[in-house]
């Protein structure tokens, strides 16, 4: 699995002074009571906003020297998620802090009960690189919300990117409540040393062990957004054109460096050949000359294009296969002959190469998944609601896409998040300001008339027994 938050493993570097002591530091706000009027929140979401739109120019040109993206990619996957995330979280505030009221038991009446969420106090966020900005700030979006303070690393592989979210943060977001700390291993190290109440983490499965390893001996929580190989499955019922289109936007995005592309396809065997040959014509479409297309990302750094370029040969590229270490380039490529013992199928691939394999109906796709991790997403194309059906009931994944791969990431109303290897909680939307709070259970009783007497001691004789009956 492609690690996209750090260049190594993280135990033994040496703290940094720079970064230590400021989950105290953060924490003094949340305890004094900053970050807590609605009003503040409200303030520091809408500087969010005003970093992202009034630099809007200068974060296209960061993308573009990062990734190679495009500015229009820029804005659907990056600038404007966050925007339109930080708008809504703003005017749902008020919702979102308001007291849940619950029902009392009988035997505690009158009394009244209700959960009230509270900010759980300094968060620490890294980011990966592969959507750097995004993947730095949606989670932001949510600790502002529910008045927490938050440290954001971004990632060292994105620099551009992460050195500009430093400039400006300070500039727009209150110092006291949100720190931009950049660097590599040793400032995620000395970060990770220190006691957080919240630890939200981006990237791959062996750093999140690191992480989640540090985390325990503070037992902070921790939400861990990872990734696997989610496959997209392709029944022979499906509208294969559409479905052909609909994998490759969701796989080229990118450069297929996004956590919840379809990192594989399984097809049932009659119409493979006939999705192969879609596949090609829907490539051809969106990307026309994927090297000088405008729309086509380029590789972060020549390690994973090196990477990249050894998953190759695990198949025949019927499309594609082309590689340029000078421009960072792997061609969209779409392999066949795979085998699941194969090097590109033992590893979440992230990048531009899609192998094809054929199954024996769902009966065949279904038992891949069996032994299989966990991903974070599963697609499943098929116009048979048996056949869907089956898939939904039969699978387990952090997301079901059908007829659809990746769109689901986008919207707010759905929680985001991985099951077993692909990660643990979620994000977006509610699910942000509810992954940053405790609901803290309150209940309250007067004290005019004391109900509870008949389950004070000593329990004998009437007592004893009206005590049974109101809680048996």
């Amino acid at each position: 699995m492609s690690d996209r938050a750090t260049t190594d493993t993280l135990p033994g570097a040496a703290p940094d002074a720079a970064v230590d002591g400021l989950a105290a530091e953060l924490r003094e706000a949340v305890t004094t009571g900053v970050t807590r009027p609605r009003l503040y929140r409200a303030q520091q979401l809408d500087g969010l906003i005003a970093m992202l739109l009034q630099h809007t120019s200068r974060w296209e040109a960061a993308l573009a020297a990062d990734l190679g993206k495009s500015e229009i990619e820029a804005h659907l996957t990056e600038i404007g998620l966050v925007v339109s995330e930080a708008r809504a979280a703003k005017r749902s505030l008020r919702r979102w802090m308001a007291a849940t009221p619950l029902a009392t038991p009988l035997a505690l009446q009158p009394a009244f009960a209700k959960t009230l969420p509270e900010p759980l106090g300094a968060a620490l966020i890294i980011a990966p690189w592969n959507y750097p900005l995004q993947l730095a700030l949606a989670p932001l979006v949510g600790a502002i919300a529910a008045g927490c303070a938050a440290v954001v690393k971004p990632s060292e592989l994105a620099p551009t990117t992460s050195a500009l979210l430093a400039e400006l943060a300070p500039q727009h977001l209150d110092p006291r409540s949100v720190r931009v700390v950049e660097g590599g291993v040793d400032e995620t190290t000395a970060l990770l040393e220190q006691r957080w109440d919240l630890i939200f983490y981006t990237g791959g499965a062996r750093v999140a062990r690191v992480v989640a390893a540090a985390a325990a001996k503070h037992l902070t929580p921790t939400v861990l957004e990872l990734g696997g190989k989610s496959p997209a499955y392709v029944h022979r019922s499906a509208d294969i054109p559409a479905a052909a289109r609909r994998i490759a936007w969701g796989k080229w995005l990118n450069a297929g460096q996004t956590c919840v592309a379809p990192d594989h396809i399984r097809v049932d065997r009659e119409v493979a050949d006939e999705l192969v040959e879609e596949l090609r014509r829907a490539t051809a479409e969106q990307l026309g000359d994927p090297r000088t297309s405008p729309d086509f990302a380029r590789i972060v750094n020549g390690r994973h294009l090196e990477r990249l370029r050894g998953l190759l040969a695990s198949g025949t590229a019927v499309v594609g296969g082309d590689v340029d270490e000078a421009d960072r380039f792997v061609a969209p490529t779409i392999l066949t002959d795979v085998d699941d013992a194969s090097a590109v199928m033992q590893e979440e691939i992230f990048g531009p190469i899609l192998p094809v394999l054929p199954v024996d109906g769902v009966d065949g796709f279904i038992e891949t998944m069996r032994d299989a991790e966990k991903p974070l997403a599963l697609y499943v194309f098929a116009r048979d609601r048996d056949a869907v059906r089956r898939v939904e009931r039969e699978t387990s994944s952090g997301a079901l896409g059908i007829n659809i791969a990746v769109a689901h990431a986008g919207a707010a109303a759905l929680p985001f998040g991985g099951v077993g290897e692909s990660g643990s909680g979620a994000y977006h939307g509610k699910h942000s300001f509810d992954a940053f709070s405790h609901r803290k259970a309150v209940l309250s009783k007067p004290t005019g008339l004391d109900t509870l007497r008949m389950i004070y001691p000593p329990f004998s004789g009437r007592r004893g027994r009206l005590a049974k009956r109101l809680l048996g």
